[in-house]
C-alpha cells in the first residue's frame, strides 16, 4: 500500500494508530487474468518420453499473479515499438530545434507548423534562466538534460508536408538510402530505435555488501522484431509472404508477434510497466506492480489450469477432443502442418481456454519465460516461488510448443530452451504481474 506521510499532532491523542496511506484497490489489468496461488507437483507426471530426465516431479507453491490471457499480439507490440519509434523520432527533433534558435513565445508551440513546434516542453529560452524551479537551480541530482517531450503536434510522416530545412534533415536520418529500399518505398531504418532502461539484480545485490550501484545496468534494445527469422528459420523454403506482412499488415493485428528475443520480451514488459504508472503519476494514483515475465514454475502452474497430473492444458492425454478436432495449433503429423487447420500461426485467442481462462497455453508459439535453462535446476531450487536465474547463462527456457512442433512439446510439463540473443518464428512471449497481497481468498 502506498503511504501518505502524515505530520505528527494530537489528533492521534498520543495512541500508535499507524500512518495514513491512500485507499488502493487492487485492479486488475487489461487482458489479464488472476491466477490464484497455490502448491502443485511440477515436472512429469508420467513417462519422460523423450528420456531428457530434466523434469522430476517436484511439489512447489507459487503466490498468486496476473497473466495475459493470450500470447502478446502484433498490434500489442505494435503499440511499443510505435511510441519508441516516435519518443525517438521527438528527442531528436527537440535537439534540432534548440539548435536552430531561440524557441518561441510559447516554449516551441508556434501556431505556423516548424521544428520549433517539437521543442522540449521545459526547455528554457537564453536569459530565462530565472524561473528555474528551485529543484532544477538547487539540487545535485537535476539533470537539464533530461527533458520533457512534446507530445502536443503530430509527427509529420508525409515528406512532400515536411515544414522546413532542419526537419528535413532530421527524418532524413531514419530513413534508408534509395540504393537500400525497393518496391518503390522509403523504408524507415528500424536499427535507430532503441529503448534504453535500467535493471538490477536484486538477488545478488541483496546477498553482497557492495554498493547496490554495482548490481545496476542499464540496457539498450532494437524494439523491432526480426522479420528475417521467417526465411532464416527454414531452408529451400517460400515463406516471403511472412516476412513482409505478418508483423505490419492489419490482418494479422490479433496474431502473436515473434522475431523478438528475450531481451526484448523484457524491454516491453519494462515498458509496459512505465506506461502504465506514467498514466498513473498524471493522475496521482498508486502506482502499480512490474509487469515482467514468468518464472517456468508460473507458467507451468498456469498452463496446468488447475488440473493436477495433466499431460497438457486441457487435461489430455490426447490432443484431439471428442470429434476428432485438434485442441491446439501445432504439427501433428510429419510434413502436415496443416491437419488442425492452421499453417502457421493462428488468432491469439483461437481454440478454447485452459480453466483459468488461458488460451493457447500449448501449441501457437512457445513463450519465452524468465528462466535459465539448467537440466539439473529443479534438484536444488526451491519449493518456495522458485525460480533459476542466472545473468551469465544466455540459455533460456520456452514454454509450450509452438506450430511447427510435435505434440510432445506441447505438454505442459517439458522444457525447451533458446539463446537470449535469439529470434524465432516460433517463439513469443506473455506478462505476468504480481498480485499485491498474499490473501488466498481472491474473487
Amino acid at each position: 500500500m502506498a503511504l501518505l506521510v502524515m505530520s505528527c499532532g494530537k489528533s492521534d491523542k498520543g495512541q500508535l494508530v499507524g500512518v495514513e496511506g491512500k485507499k488502493w484497490y487492487s485492479e486488475k489489468p487489461f487482458g489479464m487474468v488472476l491466477i490464484k496461488g497455490g502448491s502443485f507437483i511440477m515436472g512429469k507426471s508420467d513417462d519422460d518420453l523423450a528420456s531428457v530426465r530434466n523434469a522430476p516431479p517436484k511439489t512447489v507453491t507459487v503466490p498468486s499473479f496476473y497473466m495475459d490471457e493470450t500470447e502478446i499480439t502484433n498490434s500489442e507490440y505494435r503499440q511499443f515499438v510505435f511510441h519508441v519509434r516516435d519518443s525517438v523520432v521527438r528527442q531528436k527533433l527537440a535537439e534540432a530545434a534548440e539548435l536552430s534558435g531561440e524557441l518561441g513565445e510559447d516554449g516551441g508551440g508556434r501556431n505556423n507548423m516548424s521544428i520549433q513546434s517539437f521543442a522540449f516542453k521545459n526547455a528554457t529560452a537564453a536569459g530565462d534562466e530565472e524561473n528555474l524551479s528551485p529543484y532544477q537551480e538547487f539540487s545535485r541530482y537535476y539533470d537539464p538534460l533530461d527533458q520533457a517531450l512534446n507530445w502536443n503536434p503530430k509527427i509529420i510522416w508525409d515528406s512532400t508536408k515536411y515544414p522546413d530545412e532542419d526537419y528535413v534533415y532530421v527524418m532524413d536520418e531514419f530513413y534508408l538510402s534509395n540504393d537500400q529500399s525497393y518496391n518503390g518505398q522509403r523504408m524507415l531504418d528500424v536499427t535507430k530505435f532503441k529503448y534504453s532502461f535500467k535493471t538490477i539484480d536484486l538477488d545478488a545485490a541483496a546477498r553482497s555488501k557492495g554498493v547496490r550501484t554495482n548490481f545496476i545496468t542499464e540496457e539498450e534494445v532494437m524494439v523491432y522484431p526480426d522479420t528475417t527469422v521467417w526465411i532464416k528459420d527454414f531452408n529451400y523454403s517460400y515463406n516471403e509472404p511472412m516476412h513482409n506482412d505478418y508483423f505490419s499488415h492489419t490482418a494479422y493485428d490479433n496474431y502473436p508477434v515473434v522475431g523478438v528475443t528475450w531481451g526484448q520480451a523484457k524491454a516491453f514488459a519494462n515498458w509496459r510497466t512505465k506506461y502504465l504508472n506514467d498514466f498513473k503519476k498524471q493522475k496521482n494514483e498508486a502506482s502499480v506492480s512490474f509487469f515482467r515475465l514468468p518464472s517456468e514454475a508460473e507458467w507451468e502452474y498456469a498452463a496446468r489450469g488447475g488440473i493436477e497430473g495433466g499431460t497438457y492444458p486441457w487435461g489430455g492425454p490426447y490432443a484431439k477432443d471428442d470429434r476428432a478436432c485438434f485442441l491446439a495449433n501445432f504439427k501433428p503429423y510429419r510434413g502436415d502442418y496443416a491437419a488442425d487447420e492452421a499453417v502457421y500461426t493462428v488468432e491469439s485467442d483461437a481454440y478454447a481456454p485452459n480453466d483459468f481462462g488461458l488460451y493457447n497455453m500449448s501449441g501457437n508459439v512457445s513463450e519465452w519465460v524468465n528462466t535459465s535453462y539448467d537440466p539439473a535446476s529443479y534438484e536444488y531450487m526451491s519449493s518456495m516461488s522458485p525460480n533459476v536465474n542466472n545473468s551469465n547463462n544466455k540459455l533460456k527456457v520456452v514454454r509450450g510448443g509452438s506450430w511447427k512442433d510435435v505434440s510432445y512439446y506441447l505438454q505442459v510439463s517439458t522444457r525447451d530452451y533458446e539463446y537470449s540473443d535469439s529470434a524465432r518464428s516460433y517463439v513469443g512471449f506473455r506478462t505476468v504481474q504480481d498480485f499485491l497481497g498474499n490473501s488466498l481468498d481472491l474473487n
